[in-house]
């Protein structure tokens, strides 16, 4: 039975369109998926993302815990900041990709996905026993709210006092917002400029309330899984399950600069990384664009010459581009001539570099 969060009477209240997701009950959409979509990219879009996992470490050796047990180096973080890294297995697999937020000097909070981050939680706690460090799950006690697009930061700047201004990308701050008490977090999924706000159950939906009546005259809207998968493609962002997987590494996915070699001391995965580092991967991630109105989807086989050189991993029509897209794993010498086999058609599309979308700064 899906979990629901602590905004699933606002969803209902709204008339989403909920859907399993992860072993959680979701808002897959409030309507019409391109409105929401368009919101994001021109005004602004609320998001719950309550179904991440929240993961704390706290002691003094939390950040040399944080760098045995992840590819990257984040004991050199500096409280207040953030950063994307991953976990991967003994062979070098990912196991999830995170965001790992330095809260202060002795703690961090991991963000795992929805999908993984029991496992995340189990594979800290081992991989820390050596440490002095408690590994606490957090994830039932903390909601998650987005509010994403060029918008954004006039929106929460009128529920709270704390210096938007000031706060980089991939950074957070404690602050309060509406009246309650938020991790407001410069981070997103969906390609544009926004923030996350890590707040308790019970002030989710007051929050929530707030925020759109706030964004109300600047076009917020609610936004559901479809929209945010959507915004993440064009923004070339990749999810596990599709572009990430526990068969492939960093380097396989091009995030190979996500390991950190150089940090002190060894690390789960080192060896199996460090043999296939220089490497080139068969296959590479790429952006491939539709010539037709047919959508490549995940699974679709990518051919050359009739023969299979590839694989989709996400596929959607784009907003943006007023074409479909998707992402997907080729033959590292495939370029020209590609084709996506849509239930036997050989639909033709053309091969470019991610991401597809970039937003004016």
């Amino acid at each position: 039975m899906s979990r629901p969060t602590p905004l699933r009477a606002v969803h209902e209240e709204l008339g989403a369109t909920l859907t399993d997701f992860a072993g959680w009950l979701m808002p897959l959409r409030y309507g019409s998926e391109s409105a929401e979509h368009n919101a994001v990219r021109t005004a602004a879009g609320l998001f719950d993302l309550s179904h991440m996992g929240e993961i704390y470490l706290t002691g003094p050796q939390a950040g040399e815990a944080l760098d045995h047990a992840l590819v990257g180096h984040l004991s050199v973080l500096v409280p207040g900041r953030a950063r994307y890294t991953m976990i991967v297995n003994e062979r070098g697999g990912v196991l999830d990709d995170l965001i790992v937020y330095r809260l202060a000097d002795d703690e961090f909070m991991v963000v795992a996905n929805a999908s993984n981050y029991e496992k995340v939680a189990e594979e800290l706690i081992n991989r820390s026993k050596s440490y002095d460090v408690v590994v606490e799950d957090r994830s039932d006690r903390v909601a998650l709210i987005a509010v994403q697009g060029p918008r954004a930061q006039e929106i929460l700047a009128t529920l709270t006092d704390a210096d938007l201004d000031g706060l980089k990308y991939y950074a957070g701050l404690p602050g309060v917002v509406d009246g309650r008490k938020a991790l407001i977090a410069r981070t997103g999924y969906t390609g544009e400029d926004g923030f996350e706000l890590f707040v308790a159950n019970d002030d989710a939906a007051p929050l929530w309330h707030a925020l759109m009546a706030a964004g109300e005259p600047y076009g917020i809207r609610p936004a559901g899984l479809s929209s945010r998968d959507t915004l993440r493609l064009e923004a070339g962002m990749p999810l596990y399950g599709n572009e990430l997987s526990v068969e492939l590494t960093p380097f396989d996915a091009g995030l190979g600069r996500v390991v950190k070699f150089d940090k002190p001391g060894d690390f789960v995965g080192r060896a199996a990384l460090e043999a296939v580092k220089d490497q080139p991967p068969a296959r590479r991630l790429v952006g491939l664009v539709a010539r037709g109105r047919r959508v490549p989807r995940h699974g679709y086989p990518v051919t050359k010459d009739g023969a299979v050189v590839g694989e989709v991993t996400s596929g959607a029509p784009s907003q943006s581009l007023g074409k479909p897209i998707a992402m997907a794993y080729v033959d590292a010498g495939a370029h020209e001539g590609l084709a996506v086999d849509i239930r036997g058609s050989q639909e033709p599309v053309d091969l470019v570099e991610l991401p597809f979308y970039r937003r004016n700064k």
